[in-house]
C-alpha cells in the first residue's frame, strides 16, 4: 500500500516539483520514497512497506529499464502469476507483487488486467514507445485522479499532490456543488477541482504524444441463477469468503481487523482469526458499539482495542479530515472511521474491513422497498405526483418520506442510499443554481444497464458504481491512508463477486430481510443475534449535537462567513439550523452537508 504521483512533460521534468508532489502524500507511504525521471515523464512513489519489506522499493524497472512501474495496492494472486511468468522465462529480482505487474505487462500487455486479483492503481511507463499506461482496480478500492492541460498530464492517488505543480490551475468546479448537495459526496468522473477527473473503477488510461484515451476493461454483471437452494448458496459464500480472507491476509507484517456490531465486520473478524480487533464508539450508549465488540472479541478469542470519541475531538478534527478527503464528504461516519484507523495504526500496519458486502449481497434497507406497500405503485402516477408534492411541504412525520419517494417511479428517483436536497430545495439554498446536470443524469445509465433485471438488482448495480465508490470506498481509503494504515476489503474481491452476482434476488432481499444468503453463511460462524443484528455501521450523534448550543454555534458561525455568503443564501441556512434546533424539522443531514463543504472549502481555497 502506497501513494503514487507523477506527470508528463514537454521538457526534462523538474525533480524539485516531483518532490513537492510526493511530500503532499507522505502519509500514504512514510516508510520510503522513490522517483524516476526521463525526458518526458516523472514518476514518484511513497511506500508503506507490507510485502517484501527489503526488496519492494519503487519505481520498479524490468531488466533493461524499458518498463518502469509505480503501484498502489496489493495483488493477492501475485504468487500464482509469478510462477506462471517464471515458466515463460521471466526472471524476478524481488519477492514483491509490484514486479509481477512489470513482467506481467511485458508478457501480456494490457490484457494483464484480466488476470489480476486485488486492489490497485498503477502507472507503467514504456520508455521506447514513450507511452504511459495507468489502471484502476475492478471496484474502485484505490483512487486515481488525473488532470490534462495540453501535453501535461498530472496523475496520482490524491488531488492534493497536484497543487505542488506550477502548471496546475486550482479552480473550483461550482457545478459539482449542486450534485454534492444531493449525493453528500462528489459523484461521477468530475471533481470539485476544475479539470481534475477520477479514473473510474475497471477503467484504464493511456497517454501518448499528448493524447489521453480512457476505456473500460471490465464490466460487473448480475446474472441470477435458479436451481440452487438457499443452503447451497450459503455454502458457496462460506467457501469463497474463506478463500478471499486467506488471500487478503497475505502480508509480511501483522494484520488486524475492524469490528463494529454488524454482521459484516463480525463475520470478517471470525474468518480472519487475527489477534487484534479495533472498535470506536461514543459516550452516549445509543451510538456506542464498544461493549458489543468487547464481548464478541472474547467470544472468538481475540483482543479488542476500543476507543470512545469525545465530541470535542470529533469537531476539532473535521478540518484535518476534510483535507485528507481531497473532496468534501458529508458522511458523518467518515470521522469515526478516521479515529478507528488512527487507533489501529498504533498497533498494526494492515486491517481488514467489511466494505462491499451490502452492494454485493443486497444489504441496504432500501432494497426492501420494492416489496413493501407495492399496491401504492398501482395508483395512477399523476395522483401520486400530486400527493408527493403536497407531502414535501409538510413536517417530516412518519409516512411523509414514503409519499414523497413513491411519487415517482423508482427509475426516476433512485440515485443511491442518500438523496438529500431536491432540486427545488437547492434553488432556495444556493446563491446560484443552474441545474445543468441532474443527479439522475448520473444514476440513470447505471440503473437501466442491467437488462430485464428486477428493481433490487438495478439498485445494487447503481450503488456499486456511485455510492460505494463515491462514499464508502473514498472514506475507507482516505481515512486509512491519513493514518498510514493499509485497509483491505475481502468482500470486494473478484472471486467473491463471481458468486454474489449469481445469487437469486429472493436470497438477497425481501420485505423483511436483507443479505439473506450472506447472513445464513455468517450464521455458521457467528452467533444468531449478531447475524440478525440491525445494520448500524459507525453511528454518530451529530443530529443531537446540532441541537446543543456549543455545536450549533460552531455551525452558525461557519454559515455567516464570507465563504458561505459566496455560495449560499444565508437566511436559508439559518432557517435550516433554527428548524432543526427547535425540533420543527430534522435537518441535520442537510446542515451537515453544507457545513462540511464550507470546512473543506476553507482548507483548499482559503488557507492554501
Amino acid at each position: 500500500m502506497c501513494g503514487i504521483t507523477g506527470f508528463t512533460s514537454k521538457r526534462p521534468p523538474d525533480a524539485g516539483v516531483l518532490h513537492g508532489m510526493m511530500d503532499a502524500i507522505v502519509h500514504r507511504g512514510p516508510d520510503g520514497s522513490g522517483e524516476y525521471l526521463d525526458q518526458r515523464v516523472a514518476l514518484g512513489h511513497r511506500r508503506l512497506s507490507i510485502i517484501d519489506l527489503e526488496g519492494g522499493r519503487q519505481p520498479m524497472e524490468n531488466e533493461d529499464g524499458s518498463i518502469v512501474c509505480i503501484f498502489n495496492g496489493e495483488i493477492y494472486n501475485y504468487q500464482t502469476l509469478r510462477a506462471e511468468l517464471e515458466q515463460e522465462g521471466h526472471v524476478f529480482a524481488t519477492k514483491s507483487d509490484t514486479e509481477v505487474l512489470v513482467h506481467g505487462y511485458e508478457q501480456w500487455g494490457e490484457e494483464m488486467l484480466g488476470r489480476l486479483r486485488g486492489m490497485f492503481t498503477f502507472a507503467i511507463w514504456e520508455k521506447q514507445a514513450q507511452k504511459l499506461f495507468c489502471a484502476r482496480d475492478f471496484f474502485g478500492i484505490k483512487p486515481f485522479y488525473y488532470y490534462q492541460k495540453e501535453d501535461l498530464l498530472l496523475f496520482g492517488s490524491e488531488i492534493k499532490s497536484f497543487l505542488a505543480h506550477p502548471d496546475f490551475e486550482k479552480k473550483l468546479n461550482r457545478d459539482q456543488l449542486e450534485l454534492y448537495l444531493t449525493f453528500q459526496y462528489s459523484p461521477g468522473e468530475d471533481t470539485f477541482f476544475e479539470g481534475v477527473r477520477k479514473l473510474l473503477p475497471a477503467h484504464c488510461l493511456t497517454w501518448q504524444d499528448g493524447r489521453v484515451t480512457v476505456r473500460r476493461y471490465w464490466q460487473p454483471e448480475f446474472e441470477p441463477q435458479e436451481g440452487k437452494s438457499l443452503e447451497d448458496w450459503e455454502t458457496e459464500i462460506e467457501n469463497v469468503m474463506k478463500d478471499s480472507v486467506a488471500a487478503h491476509k497475505i502480508s509480511d507484517v501483522e494484520v488486524g481487523s475492524f469490528l463494529s456490531s454488524g454482521v459484516d465486520s463480525s463475520y470478517m473478524a471470525c474468518l480472519a482469526h487475527v489477534d487484534k480487533t479495533f472498535t470506536v464508539g461514543f459516550a452516549d450508549k445509543k451510538y456506542d458499539e464498544t461493549d458489543y465488540a468487547k464481548k464478541f472479541s472474547e467470544h472468538i478469542g481475540v483482543s479488542n482495542t476500543a476507543y470512545r470519541i469525545t465530541p470535542e475531538e470529533y469537531w476539532e478534527n473535521l478540518p484535518r479530515i476534510q483535507y485528507h478527503m481531497d473532496e468534501p464528504l458529508a458522511d458523518a461516519a467518515s470521522v469515526a472511521l478516521y479515529f478507528v484507523n488512527r487507533e489501529a495504526a498504533r498497533q498494526v500496519k494492515v486491517c481488514l474491513s467489511g466494505e462491499g458486502a451490502d452492494e454485493f449481497f443486497g444489504g441496504y434497507n432500501i432494497y426492501k422497498e420494492p416489496f413493501t406497500v407495492s399496491w401504492y405503485d398501482h395508483i395512477p402516477l399523476p395522483i401520486r405526483r400530486a400527493v408527493g408534492a403536497v407531502a414535501e411541504l409538510l413536517p417530516p412525520v412518519h409516512g411523509i418520506n414514503f409519499l414523497v419517494r413513491r411519487s415517482r417511479p423508482l427509475a426516476q428517483r433512485y440515485i443511491g442510499n442518500t438523496n438529500l436536497f431536491t432540486e427545488r430545495q437547492k434553488k432556495k439554498v444556493l446563491k446560484e443554481y443552474n441545474g445543468r446536470t441532474k443527479p439522475t443524469d448520473l444514476s440513470r445509465p447505471y440503473f437501466t444497464h442491467p437488462r430485464n433485471a428486477d428493481a433490487v438488482t438495478r439498485m445494487q448495480y447503481t450503488d456499486l458504481h456511485l455510492w460505494m465508490v463515491g462514499d464508502i470506498l473514498l472514506k475507507a481509503d482516505k481515512m486509512s491512508m491519513a493514518n498510514s494504515l493499509e485497509l483491505r476489503v475481502p468482500f470486494l474481491d473478484k472471486e467473491v463477486f463471481e458468486v454474489a452476482r449469481h445469487i437469486p434476488t429472493c436470497y438477497r432481499a425481501n420485505a423483511q430481510n436483507t443479505k439473506i444468503a450472506m447472513r445464513g453463511a455468517a450464521l455458521r460462524s457467528i452467533p444468531q443475534q449478531t447475524a440478525d443484528k440491525k445494520k448500524l455501521g459507525f453511528p454518530v450523534p451529530v443530529r443531537a449535537w446540532l441541537r446543543e448550543e456549543t455545536y450549533a454555534a460552531k455551525v452558525r458561525q461557519q454559515f455567516h462567513t464570507p465563504e458561505a455568503a459566496e455560495f449560499f443564501q444565508v437566511k436559508e441556512l439559518d432557517r435550516l439550523l433554527d428548524d432543526h434546533i427547535s425540533g420543527k424539522r430534522d435537518n441535520w443531514r442537510q446542515i451537515w452537508c453544507i457545513f462540511i463543504f464550507l470546512v473543506w472549502y476553507n482548507e483548499y481555497f482559503v488557507k492554501r
